[in-house]
């Protein structure tokens, strides 16, 4: 297995670059934001940290058939761009987000109805059941708008509009973090609000982001475009909606088992305390920092990739994933370094006060340095793959990897060799070697660009 890839050219390097580096700052800052999120909650106590750490895979569930409808918007919007059809383009966009708003108020309800069983089943216990109840009900409540963001943004993405969705994330996540500062602690006046200050500051991030979002496609000459839509009467159509589930309906399936995985995981970090959860979450927000990188990146080789192929140059697509894995790979040996040597400090700004907390951080950062390597190339291999329309063999290879891979041997890790919250990292990087190994064998094969979508 080649580790290192080859040299890209200049030409491609320059071309990746300047559409990548918008989705890098925009992954980036969303996930820095997520970090902050946890350092001014773990102001509180260790155990809010792990109360809004339970909710993030009910949230992730919740959202799975949203971000499937994503890829397929991100995918087929480049498609059509290559292949210059602004018309279907813009069909597939406006009956997408028909069938987001209608599903999401549908599963918003159903989520609300049930909030305290599902929390309770995913490991919650007397020290976090209070708070998790609390963030997960404000945060599924406005969930509506992050999914309008979520969408319209894919499809800019798929446009090639990279700085329209880095611009609206960035202000929406400034939004949140100074959001987090007024009314977790209560300050400029505000009360302390604690763990439902937190919930308020990040649903009004994603009502802004909402807004900006729908502005973005207001005008007329954009490639998605609102006025367009108006003037030549593009409807909803039900062949658009075909193309959408062809394409989406394994990624959504790739989800929810992923998410299944997450919560099995994430669910034994319960069972190992209150503490260890504590540190799981905020690890869990480090490798975040690592993995916004690789998001970044595939976000650009899903609209490059679609372009090209869509304008029938396959070498130049595989040219493209190529040059934006050796990207991913040269980013994630910086991290690791910075992590080697940073990791302590970093973790010493989240629990000042426990040292012991401090230290399980920082066993758990040495398996996410080698996690790292791996995460970033798989994420833009298997985006790739995903751009191209191969979303059958990616959401195996995820299903695979995250509940059955992840899942065991973070079971044999943590209670069979009683490593811990240690063993269930290494049933993390266990997923992350996985994942990376079937999708650069797939890439290199190089079906993927013959694939109609």
């Amino acid at each position: 297995m080649q580790l290192l890839p080859n040299l890209p050219k200049k030409e491609h390097f320059k071309t990746c670059f300047n559409m990548a580096w918008p989705s890098i700052l925009e992954s980036f800052f969303m996930a820095f934001a997520g970090l902050l999120d946890s350092l001014m909650v773990s102001s509180l106590c260790p155990s809010a940290v792990a109360a809004v750490g339970l909710t993030a895979q009910p949230k992730f569930i919740a959202l799975a058939i949203f971000i499937a409808v994503n890829v397929s918007l991100s995918a087929l919007v480049a498609r059509r761009r290559g292949e210059g059809r602004r018309e279907d383009a813009n069909q597939i966009v406006m009956t997408a987000l028909l069938f987001v708003i209608t599903m999401v108020t549908i599963i918003s309800a159903v989520f609300l109805t049930n909030i305290d069983a599902i929390l309770k089943f995913c490991g919650t216990n007397a020290d976090t059941h209070e708070n998790a109840v609390t963030y997960l009900s404000i945060i599924i409540g406005g969930i509506i708008f992050n999914v309008i963001q979520m969408s319209i943004n894919s499809a800019q993405r798929g446009s090639g509009n990279t700085k329209i969705t880095m611009r609206t994330n960035i202000v929406s996540n400034t939004i949140n973090v100074f959001g987090n500062w007024v009314l977790i602690g209560g300050n400029l006046g505000f009360p302390a609000l604690g763990v439902r200050g937190a919930a308020l500051a990040t649903v009004f991030g994603s009502l802004v982001a909402s807004v900006m979002s729908i502005l973005s496609i207001m005008g007329k000459d954009t490639f998605i475009s609102i006025p367009y839509m108006i003037q030549t009467r593009i409807r909803p159509a039900m062949d658009a909606f075909k193309n959408i589930i062809k394409v989406g309906y394994s990624i959504f399936f790739e989800q929810l088992l992923m998410r299944i995985g997450f919560m099995a995981t994430a669910m034994m970090a319960a069972a190992q305390g209150t503490e260890a959860m504590a540190a799981h979450q905020v690890s869990m927000n480090l490798m975040g920092l690592a993995f916004s990188f690789g998001d970044g990146l595939q976000a650009a080789a899903v609209a490059l990739i679609g372009h090209s192929l869509g304008a029938k140059l396959p070498e130049q697509a595989k040219e493209y994933g190529s040059t934006c894995r050796f990207m991913g790979l040269t980013i994630s040996i910086i991290l690791g370094f910075v992590y080697l040597f940073l990791g302590r400090i970093l973790f010493g700004l989240f629990f000042p006060e426990e040292p012991h907390i401090v230290q399980i951080c920082v066993n758990i950062s040495y398996v996410i340095i080698v996690t790292i390597l791996f995460q970033i190339s798989q994420v833009i291999y298997m985006g790739c793959l995903r751009g191209a329309g191969d979303t059958k063999y990616t959401a195996k290879c995820s299903m695979l990897s995250v509940t059955i891979i992840r899942t065991l041997f973070s079971y044999v890790g943590c209670y069979i060799l009683h490593w811990g919250i240690i063993g269930i990292w290494m049933g993390i990087l266990a997923d992350q070697v996985s994942r990376y190994l079937f999708a650069s064998v797939r890439f290199k094969q190089g079906k993927w660009v013959n694939i109609k979508i």
